[in-house]
């Protein structure tokens, strides 16, 4: 496995802990752990895509 897709490995399972944050925020009736897992998500999310933007266009994947 070379550089490019562990690091995408990472972001996906950063992503998936953000959306498990959010379940645990309604779990707990936290309307601010709720917003905080969104914003978190959204922020993995576009980094994570922007980065495989930046690898597809160097060819690393």
């Amino acid at each position: 496995m070379n550089k490019a897709k562990m690091v995408m490995f990472i972001f996906a399972l950063a992503a998936m802990l953000s959306m498990v944050s959010i379940g645990y925020a309604i779990a707990i009736k936290s309307i601010v752990a709720i917003l905080i897992g969104i914003v978190a998500l959204c922020v993995v999310m576009m980094t994570g895509f922007k980065m495989k933007r930046k690898f597809r266009d160097q060819g690393l994947l």
